[in-house]
């Protein structure tokens, strides 16, 4: 098999980014949008040892689950992976992919459940992030194409809600009126690099990240999202940095409180323009809840580690005696602390500004019979953090992620079904003997039309 081939195969199943697999002559062919069952003549893009990956050139037999995607932008953008693929079956997929990572990369053997539904399969996105850039002389706003920084240029989003055009269309009104420029990654040239809008029941908060601290005409922009939006804050964040992080540490607001307080699972939170707020609000109440199900009125104390704006903290501290919460954006942190006042939380509910890795110690120290609640970036837990929850024998833990591979990895870790050698390389063992054991795991689809999935998990120490 060589680059440019072109070659007629089926599909066997897909992989973790959704793509069809294609077993041919010792090879394995990776090519997107590409269903199970479905025969096609493809093209070889790219060959490396045993591995490719290739493009549909013609499709001779869909698959009974393939539909019709609603986004026209579906096979250029990078942000939806499953639009041509009926949901039931996505779900299915999901929970695969799920039980499909903890065997192959933390050699834990697990029957996962079906995951949970959204009840929304479009528009449930409560976050909307889009980069502005610019192409052939051209500004464009979009989304980033699969595995890259080009801009594939959109005027509406179906995972996101009916504003999300006319936004769209304003900043580009504001930009043409006003002259400014998209940002240019090449030479760094342009003012505007995104806008960030985040929705907390009906109430909005927008945030333009600028490569410049001033910008020309932003009162006219003000004036546009007026006609947009009923209640809404908005800033301005400084970002000159040749850097792939959204926002810079500067933010100015100029128009509204900065932050909102809402109400969920029944707490009274706040969140501002950089806390952490679960995008999909349907299937995060469903989350949190089963979470708090597993945390009995008898468990004292909670420690929920990475906790965002304090949600989830503030439902363990009803449930049990007292929840920390540890957090390391400011912000986030001190919504939290605003959360704990407005429910009348001073008494069961504590947070803490700062690293997980730094922090965590000294509570389970002084809390050696807590239950540790982890819901990490995509990232995963540090290893040094889950080594030491290891050594204080802490008797529960809780895990959500976003990321089923370290996800496998972290409780391949825990149950002992990976060690680390001389090198620092995890391995798998051949008979794990670990401490810890999965109780309970539900898979959970935060994310309609993607490849992403949300998955919570309960582990007890073998002797509990």
């Amino acid at each position: 098999m060589v680059k440019n081939e072109l070659i007629v195969g089926t599909a066997s199943a897909l992989g973790t980014n959704g793509e069809g697999i294609v077993r041919q002559d010792g090879f394995t062919l990776f090519v997107p949008y590409l269903l199970p069952g479905e025969r096609a003549k493809i093209r070889v893009l790219k060959v490396k040892g045993t591995t490719g990956y290739g493009k549909i050139e013609e499709l001779y037999t869909p698959a009974e689950e393939r539909v019709r995607p609603v986004c026209a932008a579906f096979f250029r953008c990078g942000g939806c992976q499953l639009q041509h693929l009926r949901y039931r079956e996505q779900l299915r997929f999901k929970s695969k992919l799920v039980e499909d990572s903890l065997r192959k990369i933390g050699g834990v053997e697990y029957s996962v459940p079906p995951c949970e539904r959204s009840d929304r399969e479009y528009g449930y996105r409560n976050k909307l992030q889009l980069p502005i850039g610019r192409k052939d002389g051209k500004n464009v706003i979009g989304f980033y194409a699969e595995r890259s920084h080009r801009i594939v240029e959109i005027s509406a989003c179906p995972i996101h809600p009916e504003w999300t055009e006319r936004l769209i269309a304003a900043l580009r009104r504001f930009m043409e009126t006003c002259g400014l420029d998209g940002y240019d990654e090449s030479d760094r040239s342009g003012e505007l690099r995104h806008i960030v809008v985040r929705e907390l029941k009906g109430k909005f908060i927008v945030t333009l990240v600028s490569a410049v601290r001033e910008i020309a005409g932003i009162g006219f922009f003000l004036s546009l999202l007026d006609g947009i939006f009923q209640e809404y804050s908005f800033y301005l964040n400084y970002n000159p940095e040749p850097t792939n992080a959204v926002f810079g540490k500067e933010f100015r607001i100029l128009k509204g409180e900065g932050a909102f307080e809402c109400e969920d699972c029944g707490v009274i939170f706040e969140a501002g323009a950089n806390t952490f707020v679960q995008v999909n609000e349907n299937v995060r109440a469903k989350l949190y809840k089963n979470a708090v199900s597993l945390v009995s009125e008898q468990d004292e104390t909670v420690i929920d580690c990475y906790a965002g704006g304090g949600l989830l903290t503030a439902m363990f501290a009803r449930r049990c005696g007292h929840a920390y919460g540890i957090e390391v954006v400011p912000e986030a942190s001190a919504c939290a602390d605003a959360l704990k006042r407005k429910n009348g939380l001073q008494e069961r509910m504590t947070n803490l500004c700062g690293k997980v890795e730094d922090l965590l110690g000294g509570l389970m120290k002084k809390h050696p019979d807590a239950t540790v609640a982890l819901d990490p970036p995509r990232a995963g837990v540090a290893r040094g953090v889950l080594r030491e929850i290891m050594e204080r024998k802490v008797r529960k833990i809780l895990m959500i992620s976003c990321n089923p591979a370290t996800l496998a990895r972290d409780l391949g870790i825990l149950t002992g079904a990976l060690t680390e050698n001389e090198r620092g390389e995890l391995i798998k063992t051949d008979a794990p003997c670990g401490d810890y054991e999965i109780s309970y795991l539900q898979p959970f689809d935060m994310f309609p039309q993607t490849k992403h999935v949300e998955t919570l998990v309960a582990l007890r120490r073998k002797e509990e």
